[in-house]
């Protein structure tokens, strides 16, 4: 007990009986630890684009996920980086099939897709899934629940699924789809799969980005053809009718039968190939192996014309354009002084006091003189 001590204000006060201990000199703030690790926000980890570039092009999907989500943004510093990106994958992209797969509501896209892409993926094919999600036109969300929808191919190693909000592009596809594609190829799928929303004439984008399309169908409710639009049927180079099975195997085969004489009458959507119709079952895989073969044969044929080449060098020249669109459309609405003046413009075309070609007119003429100036 000789180590204690009175305290430090106590000094000359005889009287006073308290004491206390020295303790041990230490940076613990005395209190318990709960033994839980505690969160910690994680450096900023984020690689040069080289380092992605050559991450992606190693096969590692959650770089292909960066890659991607870099490509997507659209955030004016990510512009520049994406681009230089791509510059660096284009040149190591694989050579792939693309597939685009469309097709009306309630025809199972997601279940058939799951099957068919881990049919491939079982042959030693790398499926890479770009399924376009539909985005809330008031909010701008999305579901993006395709991984959910496709669990069992989501986890095999040779998979790659990545949702996409459609952002509400026509045709419902991702304005940056197609340099996603570049991405994927990179990294080594050899088979690229486009789901797209809905089914409507917009989806003549999707004919515009894919080698083989593919419209899947269903029986049995009602009238087969009913709010098939012939447009649609023209651009497939297949179409299937899917649910081919128990009770509805019969009705499948006549829907199928029905659309093979409707075909018939059509323009064909590929120079050299007829398209036709097919059963299948997603849910028990019945059919996907005639599918596989029929869109075999078709790259084969197509390949061997020149048609392959031409559709591609052809889709190329379509995305350069739809760029340069892009461009001066953004160029246009992001300038400072149409900014200032649009609204003015608007109103008085709602109030009808001036026509709309003219109130084009004045905003060109706005929009040119500014650029000659500055």
């Amino acid at each position: 007990m000789g180590d204690q001590k009175s305290p430090e204000w106590s000094v000359g006060n005889k009287s006073f009986s308290s004491t206390y201990m020295p303790g041990v000199e230490s940076t613990h703030d005395g209190l318990q630890s709960s033994g839980k690790k505690k969160f910690q926000k994680a450096k900023d980890s984020s690689l040069s684009i080289e380092a992605l570039a050559q991450k992606v092009m190693g096969g590692d999907r959650i770089m292909l996920s960066k890659a991607i989500t870099l490509i997507e943004s659209n955030a004016k510093h990510h512009y520049q980086k994406a681009q230089d990106l791509l510059n660096l994958l284009l040149p190591n992209a694989y050579p792939s099939i693309r597939i685009g797969i469309t097709g009306v509501p309630g025809a199972g896209k997601s279940t058939f897709i799951e099957e068919f892409g881990y049919s491939l993926c079982e042959k030693g094919h790398k499926v890479a899934v770009l399924a376009i999600d539909p985005s809330s036109t008031v909010s701008g969300g999305s579901i993006l629940g395709d991984k959910t929808r496709m669990e069992r191919l989501a986890k095999h190693p040779n998979a790659f699924i990545r949702p996409s909000p459609s952002t509400g592009t026509l045709g419902g596809v991702h304005r940056k789809t197609r340099e996603s594609m570049i991405a994927c190829e990179a990294a080594g799928y050899d088979i690229i799969i486009v789901e797209t929303v809905g089914v409507g004439q917009s989806e003549v984008i999707v004919r515009g980005m894919v080698d083989f399309f593919l419209l899947l169908s269903i029986t049995g409710a009602g009238d087969e053809l009913q709010g098939m639009k012939k447009g649609i049927m023209e651009l497939a180079d297949a179409i299937v009718v899917n649910k081919a099975d128990g009770e509805n195997k019969k009705l499948a085969e006549k829907a199928k039968r029905e659309y093979n004489q409707i075909l018939h009458f059509l323009m064909p959507a590929t120079k050299g190939w007829e398209t036709k119709a097919y059963t299948c079952s997603a849910l028990h895989g019945d059919g996907i192996q005639e599918l596989w073969d029929t869109i075999k044969l078709f790259i084969e044929k197509t390949k061997n014309s020149g048609t392959f080449t031409e559709r591609r060098q052809s889709q190329i020249k379509e995305w350069l354009f739809a760029m340069i669109r892009e461009r001066l459309e953004n160029s246009f609405f992001q300038h400072e002084e149409i900014k200032q003046y649009l609204p003015f413009i608007q109103n008085a075309v709602m109030e009808e006091t001036i026509t709309v070609s003219n109130a084009v007119d004045t905003l060109f003429q706005k929009y040119q003189s500014s650029l000659k100036n500055g």
